[in-house]
């Protein structure tokens, strides 16, 4: 008997009583090892802002619940004909919604038991929901979509991908060296550059708002800078999609005060020179957007020195891990190490037109190759 067949898998859908399901994955979240996206600090504020329809699966051994996870149903159209009917794996399949982004995503399992629950849970699915083709998993990490796309015998398309990068302060603290040491010597000089130009305007110093009012203030106001760095279309900034201010203005409302999100305004003497709002969660920092001016002059790079006074303060404050996530920005490379890579991918059944699907992008790239 494999290992998996000793688990119960429970499924139920549910469409807006969320009370008995947060007892159950708080006290799952105390026995895994989650990244903040599966812990309730997301995944509540996820149901409670948005409020979708669930299918909800708990994973028990012997009387003990040891996995979950919560799935979305969706109808992708795609190429103007096919239709493929999907499982997400917390997001909705709405854009507007899922442009939240949820990383280091998968189900939610207590600590030793993450590849019995992820295939326990697929089997299930594939046994008593029999009306999807894929099951879509991510951003989660590469490893853990091929192995269970390996033990579950359903083919992998790869949606998305990208390297994700972070800064070990834990490492650092132990070794007593500073961060700006860690770094290449080429980025080290881009940095003091940047930090003695802006120090001719005034002192450089970190500033964080004091009441939830004052953070959602501080929120609203990297909004300009972001519009402007990554524009108001479909791929761009989130500040141009009112379910996702509305998504984070909730979570910090909830957060703020359990140090669950941070807001920092970075200055030179008065004159703001970045705007950063991060995750927290279990003594990691979680990067998750930023606000920059625009600067004439190109020696000022108010995103590295941001982020490197930024770095150094979580050091000095205990935190353990400075996370990047994913993306292959090259700030990124030039502040963090790599740590692996991030997918977003369908896991996919047998099925004529997925296979078809599957031919006909292969001989475009072939097509198209040199």
């Amino acid at each position: 008997m494999h290992e998996t067949e000793l688990l119960d898998v429970q499924s139920n859908w549910v469409t807006d009583n969320f009370h008995t399901l947060a007892g159950d994955w708080i006290g799952l979240e105390e026995k895994a090892q989650p990244e903040v996206f599966l812990s309730w600090h997301w995944i509540g504020n996820w149901l409670r802002v948005y409020r979708p329809e669930v299918l909800v699966l708990r994973v028990w051994d012997r009387g003990s619940l040891v996995g979950m996870g919560l799935l979305c149903s969706d109808a992708e159209r795609r190429h103007g004909v096919l239709v493929s009917r999907c499982l997400k794996l917390h997001q909705t399949g709405l854009r507007h919604q899922d442009q939240i982004w949820i990383e280091y995503n998968g189900f939610l399992a207590e600590r030793g038991y993450e590849p019995l629950v992820a295939r326990a849970c697929v089997d299930h699915l594939l046994q008593h929901h029999r009306g999807w083709d894929e099951l879509v998993l991510g951003a989660s990490d590469r490893e853990y979509i091929d192995e269970l796309s390996r033990l579950t015998g359903l083919t992998s398309h790869i949606r998305w991908q990208a390297h994700c990068y972070g800064i070990d302060l834990q490492a650092l603290r132990k070794e007593g060296s500073s961060y700006l040491a860690s770094l290449s010597g080429n980025t080290r000089h881009q940095i003091r550059r940047a930090w003695r130009l802006y120090e001719e305007t005034g002192a450089l110093h970190l500033e964080r708002p004091n009441t939830v009012a004052e953070a959602l203030a501080l929120f609203d106001a990297i909004g300009p800078w972001h519009l402007r760095r990554w524009g108001d279309g479909g791929a761009g900034s989130g500040y141009a999609n009112a379910q996702f201010t509305n998504f984070h203005r909730q979570l910090i409302e909830t957060q703020w005060e359990k140090s669950g999100v941070d807001l920092i305004v970075v200055k030179a003497g008065e004159r703001t020179i970045a705007l950063f709002y991060n995750l927290l969660y279990r003594r990691r920092v979680y990067f998750y957007l930023a606000g920059f001016p625009a600067e004439n002059d190109n020696r000022l790079k108010p995103g590295l020195l941001g982020h490197a006074l930024c770095v150094a303060d979580y050091l000095e404050r205990g935190f353990n891990y400075y996370d990047f996530m994913g993306g292959d920005e090259r700030y990124k490379a030039q502040l963090g190490q790599q740590k692996g890579e991030l997918v977003q991918a369908g896991l996919q059944r047998q099925r004529l037109k997925l296979r078809a699907e599957q031919t006909a992008r292969r001989l475009k790239h072939c097509w198209l190759a040199p």
